[in-house]
């Protein structure tokens, strides 16, 4: 990750700040930490799950990596790897991809989980905590390492466990229902490395 010496006194000023890039930073200590790329396999799955979505709440209210989240704590954004937003945001969103603080929380929230510890840590613990706070009423965990989907559910303010789907559960949503796919089928084209 590139650290940029840039520093920023609020989310407002970092909001206004163009490198003329298509760079993507999390804003961390007042300071910009480049996000790298995501790897090939969250890729397919994210874009697979783009495809589904798309066809069940319309390709409009679906986003990728690119949407942008404003969070409490550090950093103060995050970029979920697959969002469903609501209907709302499509007009809200169409300057800038970034759902703000005082914005409705999106419907679906989406991380898969990259290799090693410091990113399962980030997906299981830290941007749970955080999505939890926005109020995100579902939150995915998505781990191509052990085959499985995590549904989290908004319950009383808190993330419960609703469902793991593996094998041949049919990948559905506590809030948008069941997509025309099962876990085997989303994570038969993954090949992890060893």
């Amino acid at each position: 990750m590139v650290q940029l010496k840039q520093r920023f006194q609020s989310f407002e000023e970092y909001l206004s700040y163009d490198d003329g890039t298509d760079n993507l930073y999390e804003l961390f200590n007042g300071e910009l930490i480049e996000v790298p790329p995501e790897s090939g396999w969250n890729i397919e799955i994210a874009t697979l799950l783009l495809l589904q979505f798309a066809l069940k709440v319309g390709y409009q209210r679906v986003r990728g990596h690119g949407l942008e989240l404003e969070v409490r704590g550090e950093p103060r954004n995050r970029y979920p790897d697959f969002t469903v937003i609501r209907e709302e945001h499509v007009e809200q969103l169409k300057r800038r991809n970034t759902i703000r603080l005082p914005m409705a929380p999106p419907v679906l929230v989406v991380e898969i989980v990259s290799a090693g510890e410091v990113q399962r840590n980030r997906d299981y613990v830290a941007k749970r905590m955080q999505y939890q706070d926005l109020a995100v009423p579902e939150y995915w965990i998505i781990d191509p390492q052990e085959a499985t989907i995590l549904v989290l559910e908004l319950r009383d303010g808190v993330y419960a466990e609703a469902i793991t789907l593996s094998g041949e559960d049919v990948v559905r949503s506590t809030q948008l229902g069941a997509l025309n796919l099962t876990a085997a089928e989303m994570f038969a084209t993954v090949c992890l490395e060893e």
